[in-house]
């Protein structure tokens, strides 16, 4: 699929999901089927299920995938840690090469290697208000010559970043609603905005487990959120906390 093409298509899809399908589908037509899009200096409230902040949208082996999210690479990932300082798409060989890269953040691009994603490259991607997006590409093989796709790849992050951008904002548009949240829901989901485990927050409000539980559901519901973090993040943008 051409450049145009794929503009055409974002342009008329309203799902995060079959927006991102569509990225990964015109990137493997280039040798790059694992690709990943994350926000770096804020909180996207949409995201697809089941992957953290930063990340907003993954396609990896998912034995990669479960690694990386159980040890919590993100906080030493050094595509996570540099892309802010670039402005340029970049190959990942690159960062050796214009960092001094810690032994941890090696690491995980050793690891990277040896759970398939042989060559990446990264898109830093901008937006309103100083924030900072990254689009990833990776490829299975040995053989491909990422510099040959940069440019194309490129093009379609960028894309795919402003389509992107519509979806959340007419997201954030049918956020802007009235909910009612009972006193004890309220503070249930103020401490989930705090970091604090139901446990924890039982534990603050003197109130078992399951009763916190029973009222972050409740959030969830009135809000339409997938997650806690999720239904933590709309409260404060409706100003309910």
């Amino acid at each position: 699929m051409d450049l145009f093409s794929f503009t055409e298509c974002a342009n008329r899809t309203h799902s995060l999901r079959a927006l991102f399908d569509l990225l990964v589908s015109c990137a493997s037509q280039e040798g790059f089927t694992e690709v990943s899009y994350g926000s770096l200096n804020f909180v996207e409230p949409l995201r697809l299920a089941d992957y953290p902040p930063p990340t907003v949208a993954v396609k990896w082996p998912i034995d990669w995938c479960d690694r990386y999210f159980k040890r919590k690479y993100h906080t030493i990932d050094p595509v996570v840690r540099r892309t802010p300082l670039l402005s340029r798409p970049y190959l990942w060989d690159q960062l050796g090469q214009q960092y001094q890269l810690q032994p941890d953040e090696r690491r995980v691009l050793d690891e990277a290697r040896e759970a398939g994603l042989k060559h990446g490259m990264s898109v830093p991607l901008f937006g309103p208000l100083g924030r900072v997006s990254v689009a990833s590409f990776a490829s299975p093989s040995e053989n491909i010559d990422p510099q040959h796709c940069i440019s194309h790849l490129n093009a379609l992050a960028w894309q795919f970043h402003t389509a992107y951008g519509e979806i959340a904002r007419r997201a954030d548009a049918d956020c802007d609603k009235k909910v009612a949240l009972s006193r004890r829901e309220t503070s249930c989901i103020r401490w989930v905005a705090e970091g604090k485990s139901s446990w924890e927050i039982g534990m603050i409000l003197q109130i078992s487990e399951n009763t916190v539980n029973f009222h972050i559901k409740n959030v969830m519901r009135k809000l339409g959120a997938t997650s806690r973090i999720q239904a933590a993040i709309m409260a404060v943008r409706l100003n309910v906390l």
